[in-house]
């Protein structure tokens, strides 16, 4: 873990630009040389998300001016970059060309409609403190996800490497397009895009902190001016406007309402979940305290502002999040820094834009997405847990065969019931002791006994509805096949913090049951507000429940080694059979 920066002895309470004050003197400079080193790096892949989303050049850079500021002002995050990201690019092309052209001004409209819909979503989750839902897209869910992005967003851009047209739905039509066409490729262009790839990958092999990806633009812009690229068939971006972006009201067309919404709700679902992982991950790494919920206010102030000011969805960015770490950026005045060189650059330099090719853009996007194909997440996944392996290479084959909004459903999905498979087939296990005194467990199985006519079963997760049948099953099953009659049974419930309305029942009918046969049931270690439900659902006998719940194991054997159990009426709700 890095060292944490000196700060101020002073605390900062305020609302707001919690992620930039208190401001250290001496980390300014440190700061302010991250924000140039992100600006460098940044401004050249934002202008490629244009490509991904569809939209004009320009708003690429919309997205890390405006919005970067609004998440400084109102987010909490210290760390946190917010601005365009590729995954969120995707799903908005993926999604609401079912409804305009990619491109055309309908479409341009629609996506900032779709980022002040998400600004209303995320202020919706703020009120009801909802940053927890972070948790429910799995890390190995988002790995499938981010890596079916990269494969889409790869080979979208093989066509523009060699200056084709994209034709074909979903990424292998597009590879296939491309390998029928080859033969046509305007080869200026591929040797441009080859001279860019190489540019690329030798500064980060040979100079990491190089930018690589600047100084593929700016001799590309050169070279244009230079030899008019666009006389000798290589396309050029055409002219950028200059100048502060226009506020304005983004459309609602109710005819385009159902696409809006499940477009947003998919951005909104990754927003969450990235940026709260990304900012989680440097809150730790600096020994800060995170605020998931300040965070959702400040991409909500960002998404709102990326709506006013007619560009796209804006995101949580790791890539730029570690770009700024990298060079030393420890707070949000490195994000401010690059907000001021954004708007020099939108006042004084788009005319060189406009001559930047086509083909240098193409390269970067097909770099950024070779770079979210996670070949090291998935091989680890398939090394350490190959049953999250198998969610991830599923969300893989649903964003790269489907589309990306089914992708984003898809992860949660899986997610969920990955999480449930685990609860379910939780560990239960049966405990003996040892002549030292010392606990073993054991597989589920009968005559494994803690004391004479006592057996120990440890129930290692919440019992809820869908568990408490192997519960049930698992208790007669060490009763029924027991060469000697059993006293007591004793459930080990120290790893149980919840039962649910299902669970209480099974217990009270397990009790029941027991109680039939002439078995005693103990609790060992209960957690107070189980206890109260296990008493509330008669599951334990009331009448000398104070004396059945012990706190260890320990103290449950010596109770009970040498006692009977209490004869007891009928629980009121129990009926006869």
């Amino acid at each position: 873990m890095k060292p944490a920066a000196p700060t101020p002895s002073h605390l900062h309470h305020m609302p707001f630009l919690q992620g930039l004050l208190p401001v250290n003197p001496a980390q300014l400079p440190h700061d302010i040389i991250a924000g140039i080193t992100l600006a460098a790096l940044g401004i050249p892949e934002v202008m490629g998300y244009t490509k991904i989303a569809g939209t004009p050049t320009v708003t690429g850079l919309y997205t890390i001016l405006l919005p970067l500021v609004a998440f400084v002002v109102l987010g909490a995050s210290r760390q946190l970059v917010v601005a365009a990201d590729s995954a969120t690019a995707a799903i908005l092309a993926g999604t609401l060309t079912a409804v305009a052209a990619l491109g055309s001004r309908e479409y341009v409209g629609l996506t900032s409609t779709v980022a002040l819909t998400v600004a209303v979503m995320l202020v919706i989750a703020r009120i009801f403190r909802l940053g927890f839902l972070a948790d429910f897209l799995s890390r190995s869910a988002l790995i499938g996800f981010l890596t079916g992005v990269g494969i889409q967003v790869a080979a979208g851009e093989l066509a523009g490497l060699i200056g084709l047209a994209k034709q074909g739905h979903g990424p292998l039509m597009q590879i296939v397009s491309v390998m029928q066409r080859v033969a046509g490729a305007n080869y200026p262009t591929t040797v441009l895009s080859i001279a860019v790839l190489v540019v690329i990958i030798g500064c980060k092999r040979i100079a990491p902190r190089a930018p690589g990806a600047l100084i593929a633009v700016i001799g590309s812009i050169v070279a244009s001016g230079v030899f008019n690229f666009a006389g000798h068939g290589i396309a050029v971006t055409g002219e950028v406007p200059g100048g502060l972006p226009s506020l304005f009201l983004p459309p609602l067309h109710m005819g385009e309402i159902n696409q809006v919404l499940a477009t947003a709700a998919s951005c909104f679902i990754v927003i969450i979940a990235q940026s709260a992982a990304t900012a989680r991950a440097y809150a730790n790494r600096y020994n800060e305290k995170g605020d998931d919920n300040a965070d959702i206010i400040g991409l909500a102030a960002a998404n709102a502002a990326a709506a006013f000011t007619g560009t796209f969805v804006v995101n949580g960015s790791p890539t730029k999040t570690e770009m700024v770490d990298d060079a030393g950026g420890r707070t949000q005045v490195a994000h401010l820094t690059t907000a001021v060189i954004v708007l020099l650059v939108l006042l004084f330099l788009t005319k060189p834009l406009s001559l930047l090719p086509a083909a240098v853009l193409s390269a970067i996007v097909f770099m950024i997405g070779v770079k979210l194909i996670d070949v090291k997440g998935m091989t680890e996944l398939y090394r350490m847990q190959k049953d999250e392996f198998v969610v991830a290479l599923l969300t893989v084959c649903v964003v790269v065969f489907v589309d990306v909004m089914h992708g984003i459903l898809a992860a949660v999905v899986l997610s969920l019931i990955a999480h449930a498979r685990h609860s379910y087939r939780l560990r239960t296990r049966v405990l003996t002791r040892s002549p030292a005194g010392h606990w073993f467990p054991h597989r589920v199985a009968p005559n494994l006994l803690a004391a004479p006519g006592i057996v120990v079963y440890r129930f290692e997760a919440d019992l809820f509805y869908a568990n408490t049948g192997r519960f049930t099953e698992e208790v007669l099953k060490l009763v029924n096949e027991a060469s000697v009659p059993l006293r007591w049974v004793v459930i080990d419930a120290s790893e149980i913090n919840n039962i649910d309305y299902t669970a209480g029942k099974k217990l009270t009918e397990l009790g029941a049951e027991l109680d039939r046969r002439g078995i005693g049931i103990a609790a060992v270690a209960l957690p107070t507000g189980v206890r109260r439900e296990i008493e509330r659902y008669k599951a334990l006998r009331s009448g000398s429940a104070h004396r059945e719940i012990f706190a260890t194991v320990d103290a449950a054997i010596d109770a009970l080694r040498d006692s009977s159990p209490p004869a007891s009426a009928p629980s009121p709700g129990a009926k006869p059979e």
